[in-house]
């Protein structure tokens, strides 16, 4: 593990900094393999706030890392190692600031697409149906309350926005990006990995209440599990033992932030 002095951005002069996102720091390691730094920024709203979160990166590396390996039967994932002594050279001599946080991934063209995934009404699904009784295109029964679980779970896209806000698409917008056998696929895949994760984050005490996951395709034209999986940046967690139909919930995520 690294120290307790918050890491807020990474610099290293022997590898290439590809892109500095809200979060991660991301370098390029040679033709097939990228290095993902997780840091101790927060953003909320599409904003990096001023006060970081010593030892978020961390959080955030271990738990993409356990449910990359609990769901790999489910879709295979681009993550290598996280451990740096296996990682080459070039990254073991940077152990201090990168241990911990760091991804040694799969290189993959990305889909432009989030795929997210709710189980439960709220946040801004919550607004859309209190003025509309749809979320995303999706018709809801009506007399839902807030915070309430919805009958299946939902698969609602949005567009990648390297800046400003992401926007909620349709599935027929979907598939004239990707296509419908890829949109297909991404559909079913994100519901059976939301479903399989949630049903394990019950019998710990966690309700996922929904959730984002990102896809590409490898050099051997498999579309696999990329990006961060399951943590709190882009899912709602909230303790099962509080919840309540009815309101907003407490949770272990970034809500709170926001």
């Amino acid at each position: 593990m690294t120290g307790t002095q918050p890491v807020l951005e990474t610099s290293f002069s022997d590898l290439r900094l590809m892109r500095r996102g809200k979060v991660r720091d991301v370098y390029e390691v040679d033709d097939e393999h990228l290095l993902i730094v997780a840091t101790d920024r927060i953003s909320a709203f599409d904003c990096v706030l001023p006060t970081p979160i010593s030892r978020k990166g961390e959080v955030l590396t271990a738990l993409s890392r356990f449910w990359f390996e609990k769901l790999g039967h489910i879709v295979p994932n681009h993550l290598v190692t996280t451990e740096i002594a296996l990682m080459p050279e070039v990254i073991r001599q940077h152990d201090e600031t990168l241990r911990g946080r760091s991804m040694l991934v799969r290189r993959t063209e990305v889909f432009p697409i989030e795929c997210v995934v709710r189980g439960y009404i709220t946040g801004s699904g919550w607004k859309d149906y209190l003025r509309t009784g749809e979320v995303c295109g999706h018709q809801l029964p009506e007399g839902l309350s807030e915070s309430k679980q919805l009958p299946e779970p939902i698969f609602t896209p949005s567009t990648k926005a390297e800046e400003g806000h992401d926007e909620n698409i349709s599935e027929a917008r979907m598939s004239e990006i990707l296509g419908e056998e890829v949109t297909k696929i991404l559909h079913d895949i994100s519901l059976r990995v939301y479903q399989e994760a949630s049903e394990y984050a019950r019998t710990c005490g966690i309700i996922i209440a929904d959730t984002k996951f990102e896809f590409g395709r490898d050099k051997d034209n498999r579309i696999i599990l990329i990006d961060e999986v399951l943590t709190p940046d882009p899912s709602r967690f909230w303790p099962a033992d509080t919840y309540e139909v009815g309101k907003s919930q407490p949770s272990f995520d970034k809500q709170y932030v926001r």
